[in-house]
């Protein structure tokens, strides 16, 4: 008897602990998380995401059955695009930063292939995009802008390709953009969003002299002073499809736009721009320039990747930008593990966020 009276004793007490224990973590803790949640949306004053260099190779675009003709990589972006549309505070607006098609032949080709991008933008079968509320904004890259001269293996301006890119792309320049003056440099505007402005600049603007990356960089010095001066604008970004990369990048193998903007990023520096965002590099690379400008590389956005460098990640994705009511400004990378080849589907490769990096000035 007293074997049962032990054993209903060391129940009872288990019992009551574990009541104990339920007393102790109420409920309410099922609730707190979306309140979590919301506090840190309602912590975002302007959210923005970006990223460039979706086409497939040039070889890959005979290969890839693709009724649109977009050449794009259409697993990574109908991926990328569902993932941003998924969060939970989706961004405020998406910046396309170059490379969007194959291109590089002739002006026919480029407006077929960007025909065929601006369907599978708005088919809502691929994905929800179009919809979702976010302002799409692209911009040119080289392969839009360029043409590749089999005779000489370089990559020369192709004439008319600014107006091919205005007649199909329109949709995705604003409205209220402030546009470079002359007829070849209207993708180079600037525009501003809540507390926020952007200078984004068409890298590869055509020129008769048949050299790469000409840009008004005048007119883009004054738009960088007129809004430090605004008293209204808290942050400064300048975009392109190209870097800045003084001469030849160790980590990439890509050459950047200082030789025809030598003095950009003194003006950068002057009015306290926070980063330089671009892609052409095939890479997700992240650095601070003297411990003053950002640098953001994120051309992995579906492109065949380079591998100059290996301490960058091998992934496909994209990155974010938010910004805090606090004032602070955090950067997050999105992205997964690639297929062989590039535009093989792998959704079993989960889409995984590195750490945050803070964008902001690190000197007293």
């Amino acid at each position: 008897m007293k074997k049962y009276f032990y054993v209903f004793l060391v129940i009872g007490i288990v019992l009551s602990s574990c009541q104990s224990k339920k007393k102790k973590n109420p409920v309410v803790l099922s609730t707190e998380v979306p309140e979590a949640i919301s506090k840190l949306q309602d912590s975002i004053a302007y959210s923005f995401a970006f990223v460039g260099c979706n086409r497939v190779g040039r070889h890959d675009k005979y290969v890839v059955k693709d009724a649109d003709s977009s050449t794009a990589n259409l697993s990574a972006l109908k991926r990328i695009y569902n993932d941003v549309c998924s969060l939970s505070r989706k961004p405020d607006a998406f910046f396309f930063l170059g490379d969007l098609v194959v291109g590089e032949t002739t002006n026919s080709d480029l407006d077929l292939q960007l025909k065929g991008w601006k369907k599978v933008y708005y088919d809502a079968s691929k994905s929800p995009i179009a919809s979702s509320g976010i302002e799409m904004i692209a911009i040119p890259g080289n392969h839009e802008m360029l043409y590749h001269d089999a005779a000489s293996g370089n990559e020369l301006p192709l004439n008319g390709a600014t107006q091919t890119w205005l007649n199909n792309m329109g949709d995705f320049l604003p409205k209220d953009a402030k546009q470079a003056p002359g007829a070849d440099n209207q993708l180079t505007f600037s525009l501003k969003r809540k507390n926020v402005g952007f200078v984004l600049m068409n890298t590869d603007t055509y020129n008769a002299a048949e050299v790469e990356s000409q840009l008004p960089v005048e007119w883009v010095e004054k738009e960088l002073d007129s809004l430090k001066s605004d008293t209204q604008i808290e942050h400064i970004f300048v975009m392109g499809h190209k870097p800045y990369y003084l001469g030849q990048s160790p980590q990439t193998g890509h050459a950047g736009i200082a030789d025809s903007a030598s003095s950009l990023w003194s003006k950068m520096e002057g009015v306290e721009a926070l980063a330089m965002l671009s892609a052409h590099a095939h890479t997700y690379v992240p650095s601070q320039i003297d411990e003053k400008v950002h640098q953001i590389v994120a051309g992995n956005g579906g492109s065949p990747l380079d591998s100059h460098d290996k301490t960058c990640p091998e992934t496909f994705g994209y990155c974010i930008v938010n910004i805090k009511t606090d004032g602070s400004v955090s950067l997050i990378s999105k992205g997964y593990a690639p297929g062989v080849p590039c535009y093989t589907p792998v959704p079993q490769n989960k889409m995984v966020e590195q750490s945050p990096i803070e964008l902001n000035w690190t000197l007293n």
